[in-house]
């Protein structure tokens, strides 16, 4: 099968490659607007990208043309998020979060969560979220009715027992990330994993 989508089939486009190209890890994403209210949104259109300086992009689509999601929003008059990533045991209350709420009401409420505060960043972390980045807005590109963000990673909180705090490296027993699969509501777990060593 073949697809044009910059053409015949552009309307395609989400469904074909929300549900192709997957897993997809999960940016929990939290800020506030000019009042302090906390809002916080989920977006699998995310991943880091460097490490030299830290950065990490997610894209949050416009609501309709030329509206920004409360999360955009947000972060163009702050310059400020924190990504919170989900596991299994929080993977419920972020499908919660990604309830059409009005602007200015939170998700946080609406969900039952806890907040943390950061130390970069005014906006909170998700106190039940594994692992937490606290970000500054590098910068950001519209293209179309998709604005890419780009994201310099400041502090990184992680819950105790999922590090080795020698090695560094993750405990697979104890991190049990969701990944984003098939529209509308496709996930899956990430406890069947293997090793591959490099040749």
């Amino acid at each position: 099968m073949e697809f044009d989508l910059q053409g015949e089939h552009a309307k395609s486009a989400y469904k074909l490659l929300a549900g192709l190209v997957t897993p997809r890890p999960i940016a929990w994403i939290t800020t506030q607007d000019q009042n302090g209210v906390v809002n916080a949104a989920p977006f699998s259109f995310f991943n880091v990208m460097g490490t030299r300086p830290p950065v990490l992009v997610f894209a949050p689509g416009d609501k309709e043309p030329d509206v920004p999601k409360d999360t955009a929003k947000n972060i163009r008059m702050t310059g400020e998020f924190v990504v919170n990533l989900v596991d299994e045991d929080t993977a419920e209350a972020m499908n919660a979060t990604s309830a059409e709420l009005l602007f200015g009401e939170s998700e946080i409420d609406f969900a039952r969560l806890t907040t943390a505060p950061s130390i970069d960043v005014s906006p909170p972390r998700i106190a039940e979220s594994p692992v937490s980045m606290e970000c500054r807005e590098h910068s950001t590109i519209e293209i179309g009715r998709d604005r890419l963000i780009v994201g310099t990673i400041t502090k990184l909180h992680v819950r105790d027992g999922i590090l080795d705090p020698e090695s560094l490296l993750v405990n697979t027993d104890v991190f049990r990330p969701i990944g984003r699969m098939q529209v509308p509501s496709g996930y899956c777990r990430t406890r069947d994993q293997f090793d591959m060593p490099r040749p």
